[in-house]
């Protein structure tokens, strides 16, 4: 899987989890017991997909699906696929397991009848129960020998196959036939818990059967595939790979005859829908909100209709035009340039007339998807590398106000996530942010006056501000400049230019702007005269306790006292103010995120610190700071897996140095880390006891959470807009579509549909 710093940028990863990238007594909350509730609940949000019977759905019919760009592979396990890759495998390709609308794996009855630990000791071994009618698009069966020719090419011992990932596959010692052809035995060298993740999807074995065929072969085409639909044709040069019914499908055939996924830019699927070229896609919350607007103006558009005189004709309207300016003294030149004006003007309200009418024939599904957008804080050095820093930065924001600042315009529940490894409805979902405390200005502010800072006011000539970089200057700006800026608008152009504390971002981004947060010395207004958050629960991470139950700086030590005036001004140590850079993504699509972290940065100014933010283009804002470190506060998503203990470890494992001297963080972007949270993820994936499993994946959040390396915020909203009349598909949320059952209502026939206006 691979991170999503915001709704149009998806970095590429190089494996398959989500890039993601000693001792002390952890006192941990009862999460649940014999006949108590589970702590995973429901997902927050349910799928909108319009679901219909099959027999209301019409028999045929070509279903046109926005994607972001033809896939460059259509092998999963390479680094360059994307989320178009992983659609089409979906469809063609054979998975043991998929997810339910909890995000739960449950078993794909199409392919296989059972799967199941069979044998624990001195092995694990799995036994699958093949589904006897899979076949191959060829006629061969599905069976051991494309299990074990998936398990070679991903087992990681040989260097000819370039693979992205292999988590799992190199744990596998055998693969084998069992008592018959439809059974296949898999023995494991070393406990899995996550078997399930594997062999999903499952190539043929003449893509796996060499690195060949592993390396090119399966790049623009799939000659072989056993799904409900079949790979017909990839045209690059038109945008569109077209996926046919398979005549060898043995599941419920196919709804639709044809589903065309087509290539759509983000900032373009609007016009695409309004044009006909396709009938679902993806949006944002404005495109969404322009579609939504479309009914609401052919409604109010029929009542005037139907109230008023018909119009004046444009020859009428003309000449009416022209007379009134020769008789109040304008010549003929000026009356035909106002012509011309008024008639580009109609012409472009008959264009946005004749769209919006168009778009009333979408509907805009709304679900939450399986990731959430969090708070990353760079502990690698400056500032945020004293734990007490990052604890008062998660102490001073309410994820509650930010949560409904994106999700309640849209009419979607606002409720702040409370775990960095799964999600409500998730089985291994449990609500640990009181492993560090909700939102409590005053403990805020006394976490910050224990690690040293206090109200300090403008800099000394000479002095230099604090950072993440022991050399950098500071960013100079006059008050109106820094007034200016504060209160921008997000547009670009308007912010007023500073140079980056980060000389090489800066450089390989030109689209940079960059202001500060508090340096008009002025008290925080949005938020200034709310009521303080309660203290959170009584978690401790490794070390010493500062006090009973509590966690070593997520509260500050017993008798520390906040500056009464700490809001007054902003807070210096040694001469250095308490500064943090704040990158934010430009690009369109992205007006929500920059929002969130405007409303963030006036949350932390309100104790005292000052954040410096700069907006960077989208194609330099996960490569140039993320990636590389070159920012103190940042904005982006994770996706959420079902196999937590195999997918999250790389985003929080420790980082550790690596041969050549460089620092070796996997995908942990915000290079904070435990020993003890690398503990627990080695023993929650060689677990097959499914709740001792949860158990350590709860107690590693938990873990994380004190750490206070990153704050997960909310889950991300899924907006997708949907013909009339398109059934069973729509916004899915944790669920793996069923393709085959994807199709366009009958005449006459009516399905449930949520309301597109408010």
């Amino acid at each position: 899987m691979t991170p999503i710093p915001h709704d149009r940028v998806r970095p590429r990863a190089t494996r398959r989890s989500l890039v993601f990238l000693a001792a002390g007594v952890l006192t941990m909350p009862v999460l649940s017991g014999c006949g108590e509730e589970d702590p995973a609940g429901r997902p927050v949000a349910e799928q909108d997909i319009a679901p219909a019977a099959r027999n209301l759905v019409a028999d045929g019919g070509t279903l046109r699906w926005a994607v972001d760009a033809v896939p460059e592979t259509l092998n999963t396990f390479q680094a360059d696929a994307d989320p178009a890759t992983a659609r089409i495998a979906g469809a063609v390709l054979p998975s043991m397991y998929r997810l339910d609308a909890s995000g739960r794996p449950e078993i794909n009855s199409d392919y296989v009848e059972s799967a199941k630990v069979v044998e624990r000791e001195p092995r694990q071994v799995v036994l699958y129960k093949l589904n006897q009618q899979a076949v191959w698009s060829d006629g061969r069966e599905v069976g051991a020998a494309d299990f074990a020719a998936q398990w070679r090419a991903l087992y990681g011992k040989d260097s000819a196959y370039w693979t992205a990932r292999n988590a799992g596959y190199e744990r596998i010692e055998k693969i084998e036939r069992g008592e018959n052809d439809l059974e296949v035995r898999v023995t494991f060298a070393r406990p899995y818990a996550d078997w399930k993740s594997l062999f999903s999807p499952l190539y043929p074995k003449q893509v796996m059967g060499t690195p060949d065929s592993f390396n090119d072969g399966a790049r623009k085409k799939l000659k072989v595939t056993a799904g409900p639909f079949a790979l017909k044709d990839i045209d690059r040069k038109a945008g569109e790979v077209t996926l046919t019914r398979n005549p060898r499908w043995w599941g419920r055939t196919a709804k639709l005859s044809t589903l065309v996924l087509r290539a759509v830019p983000r900032t373009e699927r609007v016009e695409a829908l309004a044009d006909a070229k396709v009938d679902i896609a993806e949006v944002d919350s404005v495109q969404a909100e322009r579609i939504m607007l479309a009914h609401r103006e052919k409604k109010e558009a029929e009542k005037k209709e139907a109230g008023a005189a018909g119009p004046l004709s444009q020859r009428d309207s003309a000449k009416a035009l022209r007379s009134w300016a020769v008789a109040h003294g304008s010549d003929e030149k000026a009356a035909e340039d106002e012509i011309s004006a008024r008639k580009k003007r109609r012409e472009a309200l008959a264009e946005h007339t004749a769209q919006q009418s168009a778009l009333s024939g979408f509907t805009v599904r709304r679900s939450l998807e399986p990731a959430y957008t969090q708070l990353a804080l760079n502990g690698s050095d400056g500032p945020l590398a004293d734990e007490r820093v990052r604890r008062a930065v998660a102490r001073a924001i309410d994820r509650e106000k930010l949560a409904a600042l994106v999700l309640e315009p849209l009419g979607l529940p606002a409720v702040p996530v409370g775990s960095h490894l799964a999600l409500a409805g998730q089985a291994a979902y449990a609500d640990n942010s009181g492993a560090l405390g909700g939102q409590d200005t005053d403990e805020a502010r006394a976490l910050l006056a224990d690690a040293g800072w206090e109200q300090g006011g403008p800099l000394a000539p000479g002095k230099k501000a604090a950072g993440s970089e022991d050399e950098q200057e500071q960013t100079s700006k006059d008050s109106k400049d820094s007034k200016d800026s504060k209160h921008s608008k997000d547009k670009d152009s308007e912010d007023p230019k500073g140079g980056s504390r980060d000389s090489k971002a800066s450089a390989d981004s030109a689209d940079e702007s960059t202001y500060i947060v508090g340096q008009d010395d002025k008290p925080a207004d949005a938020d200034a005269d709310d009521k303080e958050g309660e203290a959170g629960a009584n978690l401790a991470q490794d070390g010493k306790q500062f006090k009973p139950g509590g966690v070593p700086g997520a509260y500050a030590p017993r008798g520390t006292r906040a500056p009464a005036d700490a809001a007054k001004g902003p807070l210096a140590k040694n001469g250095k103010l308490l500064t943090l850079r704040f990158v934010l993504p430009s690009g369109p699509g992205t007006e929500s995120l920059r929002a969130v972290g405007e409303r963030i940065a006036t949350m932390l100014d309100r104790v005292g610190i000052r954040t410096e933010i700069t907006k960077v283009a989208d194609e330099s804002y996960f490569k140039d700071h993320i990636a590389n470190g070159q920012y103190d506060l940042a904005l982006y998503s994770w996706p959420t897996s079902a196999y937590p203990a195999t997918d999250a470890r790389p985003i929080y494992a420790k980082p550790v140095p690596a041969a050549d001297g460089s620092l070796n963080v996997e995908q942990n972007y915000t290079r904070v880390g435990t020993d003890r949270v690398d503990q627990l993820f080695d023993q929650a994936v060689a677990t097959l006891d499914e709740a001792r499993t949860r158990s350590l994946i709860r107690k590693a959040d938990a873990r994380i959470w004190a750490a206070a390396g990153s704050i997960p915020l909310y889950q991300r909203p899924q907006l997708v807009a949907t013909r009339t009349g398109l059934a069973n598909a729509g916004a899915f949320g944790f669920q793996t579509p069923f393709y085959e059952d994807m199709g366009f209502l009958k005449k006459g026939a009516k399905g449930p549909a949520r309301p597109t206006a408010r």
